[in-house]
C-alpha cells in the first residue's frame, strides 16, 4: 500500500514547511519540501491543505486498568480514546489487578494489548519492596523502564523501605533502564489529612485537597529520589511534577541529563481555583496545586527544565468521583484530549507548535529509546497525526470514547481537531470514521550506553 499526505504544514525537528509525506506499507519513504506532487501512483492520498501533519504523539503515562479494572476502561476503548486524540503510542503503568510486578503479568498485559490494542503500547513493570531481584530477568528492548510509587500508593507497589529504593536505583543503574517515580511522601501526606479530618470532618471538601498532598510531600519525596539517582548513576523521570520548587532540580549539570521531569494535562491546564468548578473531577494524585504553580509549570514547558508531556489518563466511574478529599477516587481520563489542550496553549502563546511537538512526541521517543518513532523521517514508522485549526467542537458524552464516558473537559468547546491518525501506516482515524479492525505494535527500545 503506497499512501500520500499533500500538501499539509508539517512539524518537525524544529522546523514546520509546506510539504508532503509518502507512506509505503508501515514506513514513512518520502518527505517533499513544498507544493510539487510527488511521482507515482498512490492508493490513497489525504489533502492536508491547512492543516498540520504531525508525529503521533507518545504518552508515556496511561493507566488503562485492565486487567481487573476493567470496569472503569479497558485497552480497547481507551486505545481508541487515544487515537481520536493523535496518541499513537502509550506507556501503561502496572497497578492494575493484578499489579504488574511480576513476568508472568507483564506477558499477559503484552498479549492482551496484542489483541485489542488500536495504537502501539508498551508497559512499565513496577517495584515493590521486595521484587527488584527479577529486575535481570527483564529484557531491556522491550519496556520503557521501571515504575516506582515512592508514596501515596496502594497494596505493596508503595515501596517505602531505603534498602529498597536503594536497591531498585542500584539495579535500574546496573541494567540501563530508566526509573520513573510517583514522589509524594505518604507521611507528610497522612498527618496533612489527620489535621483535616480534624478540623472540617471525614470527607475534607475538594478544595483542601492540594493542601493535603501538599507541595512539602512532593518535593521531600522528589529530593530523595533525585539524592538516590546521583548516588547511583540512575536515569531518573519523575512523573507529574505538580510544583514550581520541583522544578529546580532539572538541568544541573552534575546529573549530565539523567534527571527528567514530567508535566501532565492535569497540572498544565487545571488550578486550585477550578475546584471550586470542577469539584473532584480535578482531583488526581500529586494534586493540582496553585496558579502560581500552573504558571511555573507553564514556563518550564519552554526553558527545557520539562522534558515531556505526559496525561496520567485514569479513568474511574463518575459514581467513583462523588466526594471530597477523603472518599471521592483520583484521576481522571484526558488522553483523547491532550493533543487539542496543549493546541490551544500553542494559540494562547504559552509554547510554540515546534516546542508542542518536542514535548509530546520527539522527547519521549529520545529519553525512552523507541526504536523508529515519535518523529517524521525516512525509514521511520508511520504514526502520524494531522489537525486542524478553526474547527470548533465540544465535548460531550457522545464523543467521549473512553468507558468511563465522563471528562473534566466535558462542555469546552476546541477550535482544533484531530482529522487523521495513521499508526503504523493504518489510517486509523479518517475525519471522524474509525477502523475498529487495527491493531497497534508491541514498542521495542534501544538500550545503547
Amino acid at each position: 500500500m503506497r499512501k500520500l499526505i499533500q500538501g499539509g504544514t508539517i512539524v518537525n525537528e524544529g522546523r514546520n514547511f509546506i510539504g508532503s509525506l509518502v507512506i509505503e506499507n508501515d514506513c514513512i519513504t518520502e518527505i517533499i519540501e513544498g507544493k510539487q506532487t510527488p511521482r507515482g501512483s498512490f492508493d490513497e492520498t489525504v489533502n492536508a491543505t491547512g492543516c498540520f501533519v504531525l508525529p503521533g504523539v507518545i504518552d508515556d503515562h496511561v493507566h488503562f486498568r485492565e486487567p481487573g479494572l476493567t470496569e472503569k476502561a479497558d485497552i480497547e476503548s481507551e486505545s481508541r480514546a487515544a487515537a481520536y486524540g493523535g496518541v499513537t503510542s502509550y506507556f501503561e503503568m502496572p497497578n492494575t489487578a493484578p499489579q504488574t510486578t511480576t513476568l508472568e503479568a507483564l506477558h499477559d498485559k503484552w498479549e492482551r494489548a496484542r489483541q485489542s490494542s488500536h495504537v502501539n503500547y508498551s508497559f512499565f513493570i513496577g517495584a515493590t519492596n521486595a521484587n527488584y531481584k527479577l529486575f535481570p530477568q527483564l529484557d531491556a528492548h522491550t519496556i520503557p523502564g521501571i515504575k516506582l510509587f515512592m508514596g501515596a500508593s496502594t497494596g505493596n507497589m508503595l515501596v517505602d523501605r531505603r534498602d529498597a529504593l536503594e536497591l531498585t536505583f542500584r539495579t535500574a543503574a546496573e541494567l540501563n533502564l530508566p526509573v520513573m517515580t510517583h514522589c509524594e511522601d505518604s507521611g507528610i501526606i497522612n498527618e496533612n489529612m489527620k489535621t483535616a479530618k480534624e478540623q472540617f470532618g471525614d470527607d475534607p471538601d475538594i478544595t483542601h485537597h492540594w493542601e493535603i498532598r501538599s507541595e512539602k510531600a512532593c518535593w521531600t519525596s522528589s529530593l530523595l529520589a533525585v539524592e538516590l539517582a546521583r548516588k547511583y548513576k540512575t536515569q531518573l523521570h519523575i512523573a507529574h511534577v505538580s510544583t514550581a520548587k520541583e522544578l529546580s532540580l532539572a538541568n544541573q549539570p552534575e546529573d549530565e541529563g539523567r534527571i527528567t521531569l514530567e508535566a501532565v494535562i492535569a497540572h498544565i491546564a487545571f488550578s486550585s481555583e477550578d475546584y471550586l468548578t470542577k469539584k473532584a473531577l480535578i482531583k488526581c494524585n500529586p494534586s493540582v496545586k496553585t496558579v502560581a504553580d500552573r504558571t511555573a509549570i507553564r514556563q518550564a514547558l519552554t526553558d527545557g527544565r520539562i522534558t515531556m508531556i505526559g496525561t496520567d489518563h485514569a479513568p474511574h466511574l463518575l459514581t467513583q468521583k462523588q466526594g471530597g478529599c477523603a472518599k471521592a477516587a483520583s484521576g481522571m481520563p484526558m488522553v483523547q484530549f491532550s493533543l487539542v489542550t496543549m493546541l490551544e496553549l500553542v494559540d494562547e502563546g504559552v509554547l510554540t507548535m515546534e516546542q508542542m511537538v518536542e514535548l509530546m512526541s520527539h522527547a519521549p521517543a529520545r529519553l525512552f529509546r523507541i526504536d523508529r518513532r515519535g518523529f517524521l523521517r525516512k525509514g521511520y514508522k508511520a504514526d502520524i497525526t494531522i489537525v486542524s485549526p478553526h474547527q470548533p467542537w465540544t465535548v460531550n458524552e457522545e464523543c467521549i470514547q473512553s468507558k468511563c464516558k465522563w471528562s473534566p473537559m466535558t462542555g469546552h468547546t476546541y477550535q482544533w481537531r484531530v482529522l487523521h491518525t495513521f499508526c503504523n501506516g493504518h489510517h486509523l482515524l479518517n475525519e471522524g470514521e474509525f477502523d475498529h479492525t487495527i491493531r497497534g505494535e508491541r514498542l521495542t527500545f534501544r538500550n545503547d550506553n
